[in-house]
């Protein structure tokens, strides 16, 4: 990217680290998977991607043209003999995994398949990590991608902390907590030195809920307001009052490239740390259908659909102050422009426009904090 050091936020100017870095990321096909590929290439890191074809179909990751600028492997994370090969081929020094099952409904559907996928691709990506320390590759720095649903869910009104409780309630959470169980295991096991810090340093980011444009997974309040808008019908809404925390999907994924950067230049920093929205920015899913409504127009508008589905906590949200206390990180977008934003790509998408062009529109705007020109 071009922009002035100086117009870049303290927290992300490490990510100039990244041009020429070798990097492998999992999970790259998926919604946040192809946002994150799309920044690192645009911050002139060389990327393997390792996932399986995309979930959907319309997917971002062909949206948006990325497998003309990264190495993608397509291959099950469950493989670990053809997921070690790609791994040992890429020499990455930076590991993102993002590899999962992500939908909570569906792990009710298929929960053999989503500790499968979620648990043993964990392991299987850890013990490349430590196939390729133990031989002396070059990876350096590993961060795991959780959930915000890792931790025991109280319905407190308080934001959770990372040294609270993990054991999620349905099997995607309860996976997810699994995951870092596991990456907590690895790192102690095989990868911390005498000095206590640890050689590739590690760490996980628990995320809470994501919007942004791309988002074509089913089950999901803003893919669904998406759909209906283009549809011309009204937004279904599950469960209208529960309370998530929202944000874009640019704050999580600049979070992951900051955290990866600042502990391969100082191991002191790796850790568990949660990546979520202000106060201000926590609504329910009514609150956030009718911003997405207002903003969208058209008359569009939503009600209650049918309230009836598996267990989903109706209250969570995450203590960031660890993060922030650390890298002087703090979120840029708050609900109303991530939303804001969201619609914007989502029109372009609707009008069959240059979707490529308006991801680096946003990607630039975020980072440098300038209003594009015109």
């Amino acid at each position: 990217m071009s922009e002035r050091p100086d117009n870049v936020p303290a927290a992300f100017r490490q990510l100039g680290s990244y041009r020429g870095k070798r990097v492998f990321l999992t999970g790259h096909t998926g919604f946040k998977g192809s946002w994150m590929c799309r920044v690192l290439t645009l911050l002139g890191a060389e990327v393997t991607g390792y996932a399986l074809e995309p979930p959907t179909d319309p997917s971002l990751f062909a949206a948006a043209g990325m497998e003309k600028d990264i190495h993608s492997v397509i291959g099950d994370i469950r493989d670990f003999d053809r997921l070690k090969a790609a791994f040992r081929e890429a020499d990455p020094e930076v590991v993102f995994h993002l590899a999962a099952q992500p939908i909570v409904r569906e792990s009710y559907r298929t929960p053999r398949e989503t500790y499968e996928t979620n648990v043993m691709g964990t392991v299987n990506l850890m013990e490349c990590v430590r196939l390729a320390a133990a031989s002396g590759g070059a990876v350096r720095s590993v961060l795991n991608v959780t959930t915000d649903k890792v931790y025991k869910n109280r319905e407190w009104v308080w934001g959770y902390r990372e040294d609270e409780p993990l054991d999620g309630y349905d099997p995607y959470s309860n996976s997810k907590s699994c995951s870092e169980l596991v990456t907590h295991s690895y790192r102690d096991s095989f990868f911390r030195k005498a000095d206590g810090t640890y050689s590739p340093a590690v760490s996980t980011a628990r995320a809470g809920n994501v919007i942004g444009g791309g988002d074509f997974a089913p089950d999901r309040i803003i893919p669904d307001c998406v759909r209906a808008a283009m549809a011309g019908r009204p937004v279904a809404i599950r469960n209208p009052n529960s309370t998530r925390p929202y944000q874009h999907v640019l704050e999580p994924v600049t979070a992951y490239l900051m955290i990866a950067a600042a502990q391969d230049a100082d191991p002191q920093k790796a850790g568990f740390y949660n990546v979520g929205p202000d106060e201000c920015d926590c609504a329910t899913t009514g609150e956030l259908a009718a911003l997405f409504t207002k903003i969208w127009g058209d008359g569009l508008t939503w009600e209650a659909g049918d309230p009836n589905g598996p267990h989903e906590a109706n209250f969570l949200k995450l203590d960031c102050s660890l993060l922030k206390s650390v890298f002087g990180w703090s979120p840029r977008w708050h609900l109303q422009e991530a939303v804001q934003k969201t619609v914007e790509w989502s029109r372009v998408y609707a009008a069959g426009g240059d979707v490529r062009a308006c991801m680096d529109r946003q990607i630039r705007e975020f980072l440098t904090g300038e209003k594009p020109q015109g």
